[in-house]
């Protein structure tokens, strides 16, 4: 308790911390009198002034948060990012491993790997929706191609950046090869491996979104609900509110994806204890 109580204000005593707070204040004030310089001012600010006013939009997010509807999307979001970002991990890791230190293995799954990483995860929604059964597990799939890729790629450039060294000198001394790899490879490589969740799990945010914009086809039977439908529904019913509704569902998903970015940074932090402290 004190210990974080004494990192907040630390933190708070950091002038790069108000740097940041003062460029969030100057953006929505900029986007203020924009959005209302016809009314204030008498003349139209081009983009801005076809925005909503940031007073409003927070205004109707504070009605919304209070809707069960709201949450239910948000959810639903949340937990496609978590399952496939889990079985990206899952697989990603050890799929990266084997690869850097199997020179057969590398040789046989590398070259299919690279002909489909550079595939566009959003590419695969159309063959996803064909070939999984439920909305869930085409969008779950496509959400774990999104991380996969990164994760592995990570995985990969983290060992290789293994001081060759210390493998040669556990190997001096009678190291095994699992020692070697419980207390060099994983060690060497788990900050690479944090690397490649944060960056992952960015773009998983962004391939369910998209896969959710596409799946639920705007149509309220067909949604698949989640923040992506929230936004095409709104963008296809109209209306007064709808581009409130289009900015809150964006600015849901930033809110969303930094905290899930933050909350990897933290777990990397916590299990690479020796990098904090150099």
């Amino acid at each position: 308790m004190i210990d974080s109580l004494s990192t907040t204000l630390s933190q708070l005593r950091n002038r790069y911390f108000w740097y940041g707070v003062s460029s969030l204040v100057l953006m929505f004030g900029a986007w203020e009198t924009g959005s209302r310089s016809e009314q204030w001012f008498g003349f139209y600010t081009p983009s801005l002034g076809a925005l909503p006013p940031p007073d409003l939009i927070l205004s109707t997010l504070f009605h919304m948060i209070g809707t069960l509807e709201f949450w239910q999307n948000v959810w639903l979001s949340c937990v496609r990012v978590f399952v496939g970002f889990t079985a990206a991990v899952v697989l990603g890791v050890p799929f990266g491993l084997l690869l850097a230190l199997n020179r057969f293995f590398h040789g046989i799954f590398f070259p299919p790997f690279e002909v489909f990483r550079p595939i566009p995860p959003i590419a695969w929604v159309p063959a996803s929706i064909i070939f999984w059964p439920t909305q869930f597990l085409s969008i779950g799939f496509v959400t774990f191609l999104g991380a996969f890729f990164a994760i592995v790629i990570s995985v990969i450039g983290g060992v290789r950046l293994i001081d060759v060294r210390y493998v040669q000198a556990a190997r001096s001394m009678g190291s095994s090869r699992l020692d070697i790899f419980r207390r060099i490879i994983i060690p060497g490589v788990l900050p690479s491996i944090i690397v490649g969740a944060v960056i992952g799990i960015g773009i998983t945010w962004q391939v369910v979104i998209a896969a959710e914009l596409i799946s639920g086809g705007g149509s309220a039977a067909g949604s698949s609900g989640g923040l992506g439908s929230f936004i095409w529904n709104a963008y296809v019913t109209g209306g007064p509110e709808a581009e409130t509704h289009i900015i809150i569902g964006m600015f849901s998903i930033g809110v969303a994806g930094a905290l899930s970015s933050e909350l990897l940074r933290a777990a990397g932090k916590w299990v690479t204890p020796w990098l904090s402290s150099t």
